[in-house]
């Protein structure tokens, strides 16, 4: 299996410097559009941070690799978290995220497979990803490729029907090379998850499934380091896996952090402003506090 990863993984300080910049891309983005959901791309973008540059084996010179390991984002709405990734991993030019949701532009407020480099699935309608990511599993399998398939799931997405059955598939298929990931920030469009559908006990429900479930702090890069590596582990069971991610919607800016009102709201410029001078000045306290460690 082809492996394109960095020759040196990033260290803790490094991915918390990364995903401080793409922070700080993702509001560029969303304000320069002057629509877009900031707060779910906020909670998502640790794992993501961690996932493209320190585990994903992709290439962005070839991204239609066979034997690529593969990525779907099936709460669609967090477009802007997966654009800014995959711009800095290299599949596309930082500039052309400032061209977010404009007419003609490939990147659009949810992201589409056949105009975006690295889009792996067309997602939006949400509870639909899961269960395209269940079929690039099995089909990996049947061509005998040892690829990964990474499916990320708001929690607000998990009161579609359409998730558990594709939960049912994965189990009764084996689908020990899928892991599955809910962002878990407990806020949706209209509230609190609770207090909208009732949702509760996530690990609980995918463990009845018969997955295999890690529950972590989704901001906290060697826990989720950890759980990546229990997944591969859990390869050589029949169980497929599952990551619940305890997140902050609106992580890394003061005043978006866990508040509902952000989950579809473009900042204004002076928001952006005051949010980019929070995010460079936790950059120079990363920076105080590993010299002081080192």
């Amino acid at each position: 299996l082809m492996n394109t990863l960095f020759t040196k993984k990033m260290n803790e300080k490094e991915l918390a410097k990364t995903a401080c910049e793409l922070r700080l891309l993702v509001l560029e983005s969303i304000c320069s559009a002057g629509s877009g959901h900031p707060g779910g791309s906020l909670s998502c973008l640790d794992f993501l941070t961690y996932l493209y540059f320190n585990e994903l084996r992709i290439d962005p010179e070839a991204p239609n690799k066979p034997d690529r390991d593969r990525f779907v984002l099936s709460k669609g709405h967090a477009a802007p978290a997966l654009y800014a990734v995959l711009a800095k991993r290299g599949f596309f030019g930082e500039e052309s995220l400032l061209n977010l949701r404009r007419m003609g532009s490939f990147l659009q407020g949810h992201p589409n497979m056949k105009t975006t480099p690295g889009v792996e699935m067309s997602s939006g309608s949400l509870g639909q990803g899961v269960s395209a990511a269940c079929g690039m599993a099995l089909g990996l399998k049947m061509n005998a490729f040892s690829s990964r398939v990474f499916c990320l799931l708001g929690d607000g997405e998990l009161e579609e029907g359409q998730v558990y059955e594709a939960l049912m598939f994965a189990s009764h298929n084996c689908l020990n090379n899928l892991c599955l990931v809910v962002d878990n920030n407990g806020l949706q469009i209209d509230g609190s998850i609770e207090s909208v559908a009732g949702l509760c006990q996530i690990a609980e429900k995918f463990k009845a499934f018969g997955f295999h479930v890690v529950e972590i702090d989704g901001h906290n890069f060697s826990e989720i380091g950890s759980a990546i590596e229990k997944f591969k582990l859990n390869q050589k069971n029949s169980k497929p896996f599952a990551i619940v991610l305890k997140t902050k919607k609106g992580c890394g800016v003061s005043f978006m952090e866990n508040k509902v009102e952000w989950h579809g709201v473009a900042p204004t410029k002076e928001q952006y402003f005051s949010a980019k001078k929070e995010l460079k000045a936790a950059v120079l306290k990363l920076n105080e506090n590993f010299d002081e460690r080192e």
